[in-house]
C-alpha cells in the first residue's frame, strides 16, 4: 500500500470522528453526562497507549537494532523529547480544560471557545503524527500485522475524537454561539491531525536516519496528551 494512501485513510477516519461528535451538537440539547464522557475517554486512552507502544516504541527500537546495547537510546532521547516539548507547550499556550475555569498557559484575553479549541489543536498535533508515522512505516514494510497495529492506534486515537468533538461543540452552544458555528468549530479543531501527519512524512522522507528519534517523539507527546487530557 501506498504510505500516503494509508495515512489518508487512518488520518481521514480520525477527523471523521471529530466531525461526528461535533455533530452531536445538532441532535442533543443536553451535554453527555459525566460518567458516559469519562468512559469514553479512559476506553480510548486504554488503546492508545498500547499502540503507542506497538505502533511506535517498538518499531522506533527495531530501526535502530544495529546500535546494539545501545538502541534504547534514540528512543529514550526521543520519547522524554516528546513529552517535555507538549509540557512546555501546555505551560505557555494560553487554553482551557473542558471543566470551566481550568484556564493554563500565559495570561490571554481570549473567550472561552478560543481556548478550548487551542487546547485541543495542542494535543491533535502528536495524535496526528503518531498516526502518520506508524501507518506510513506500516505501508512501506508490508507487514499486516505494522498495519493492523498501526490502524489499531489510529481507531482509538478516533473513539475519544467523538466525545472530544461533542465536548467542544456542546458548551460553545450553550455559551450562546449557533449550532453551526459550534460544530464549525469542533470540526476546525480536528483538521490539524491530517495537518500534522502530512508534515511529518513529507519530513521524514528527507532524513530517515533521523526516524527512530520521531516514531518515539510522537509516542512520548501523545502519552503526555493521554495522561494530562484524558485519563
Amino acid at each position: 500500500m501506498n504510505r500516503y494512501l494509508a495515512v489518508l485513510a487512518g488520518t481521514g477516519l480520525t477527523f471523521l470522528a471529530t466531525m461526528f461528535g461535533s455533530a452531536i451538537v445538532f441532535f442533543f440539547r443536553k451535554e453527555a453526562e459525566n460518567k458516559i464522557r469519562q468512559l469514553f475517554l479512559g476506553f480510548a486512552s486504554g488503546i492508545m497507549i498500547a499502540a503507542s507502544i506497538w505502533s511506535l516504541i517498538l518499531p522506533s527500537l527495531e530501526l535502530v537494532e544495529s546500535y546494539g546495547v545501545w538502541r534504547w537510546v534514540p528512543a529514550a532521547v526521543g520519547f522524554l523529547a516528546g513529552g517535555f516539548l507538549l509540557w512546555a507547550l501546555d505551560r505557555m499556550l494560553p487554553h482551557e480544560h473542558f471543566e470551566p475555569g481550568s484556564r493554563e498557559g500565559v495570561e490571554s484575553r481570549l473567550g472561552r471557545s478560543a481556548l478550548l479549541v487551542i487546547a485541543v489543536t495542542l494535543h491533535n498535533i502528536p495524535e496526528g503524527m503518531a498516526v502518520g508515522l506508524s501507518l506510513a512505516i506500516a505501508a512501506e514494510s508490508g507487514e499486516h500485522s505494522e498495519l493492523l497495529a498501526g490502524m489499531i492506534l489510529a481507531v482509538g486515537v478516533a473513539l475519544q475524537n467523538i466525545p472530544e468533538g461533542a465536548i467542544i461543540s456542546m458548551p460553545l452552544k450553550g455559551t450562546g454561539k449557533s449550532r453551526r458555528r459550534a460544530f464549525a468549530y469542533g470540526v476546525l479543531s480536528g483538521v490539524v491531525e491530517p495537518l500534522a501527519a502530512g508534515a511529518t512524512i513529507l519530513l521524514t522522507k528527507q532524513i530517515e536516519e533521523l526516524l527512530s528519534y520521531l516514531l518515539a517523539f510522537a509516542a512520548g507527546a501523545m502519552i503526555y496528551v493521554i495522561v494530562e487530557e484524558l485519563v
